[in-house]
């Protein structure tokens, strides 16, 4: 296909006139690593409260990336159910693209992206499936529209029209709201166990601190490193 010229100029002035970090809109906070927890939850849960504070608008979105049958990469933007000592957790239908792959491979990254703090936290380990009654409970807990899209399925088929879509979208919403206990066979509640967590805090002089944790090979514990930004 051919390029138009005047469009990627375009395109190219376009990003020359964005900036990384606004000091109108960002605040780059200071980063000890010194004074870290031994354990990346509670700093996880710092600085997550911290983005929520600071106006981060949907601090609770993170990028989750998996690996396809074709062995390459796949990613997308989900939503964080929480995070414990069992993992930081996420749900969808174990029948969409990313449920098939994770059922292949177990294994998957989540990047959380904090920009009014120039702020990043990479996970990276095995993922398990939650039992279907605390999956369930989860789905429950949400909002009807939340419910209404697990009811409607069918996540990553093929879609013939969008006439299908909001045809089976409107059985979905009103099945929702005459049952807000109706179950979604193939929702499932995902958690990722970490192995490694990175905590990448930005600077204005580029100077950024990045501090990782790793699992001990008992899995007992954490060893803590610094990274070269």
């Amino acid at each position: 296909m051919a390029k138009d010229p005047q469009e990627l100029h375009e395109l190219h002035e376009l990003l020359r006139t964005l900036r990384v970090w606004d000091p109108e809109v960002t605040e780059l906070p200071p980063f000890d690593p010194a004074s870290a927890p031994a354990d990346p939850l509670p700093l996880f849960t710092q600085w997550f409260a911290r983005a929520v504070a600071a106006g981060e608008r949907e601090p609770h979105t993170t990028a989750l990336a998996t690996v396809g049958e074709d062995g390459l990469p796949d990613a997308r933007i989900v939503v964080l159910h929480g995070a414990d000592a069992d993992g930081w957790s996420f749900a969808s239908h174990a029948t969409s693209r990313k449920g098939r792959q994770l059922a292949a491979r177990p294994y998957a990254a989540l990047t959380f992206y904090w920009p009014v703090l120039g702020r990043q936290v990479r996970v990276r380990g095995p993922v398990a499936s939650a039992p279907s009654d605390e999956a369930q409970a989860d789905l429950h807990a949400r909002s009807t529209g939340a419910l209404a899209a697990a009811l409607t399925g069918r996540q990553s088929e093929t879609l013939a029209s969008p006439q299908e879509l909001a045809h089976a979208s409107e059985a979905a919403w009103e099945h929702a709201r005459r049952n807000p206990a109706a179950k979604s066979p193939t929702w499932t509640l995902y958690r990722l166990r970490p192995d490694e967590v990175e905590f990448f805090q930005g600077d204005e002089r580029r100077r950024h601190v990045r501090l990782a944790y790793r699992r001990e090979p008992d899995g007992e514990g954490w060893s803590q490193r610094l990274l070269w930004p």
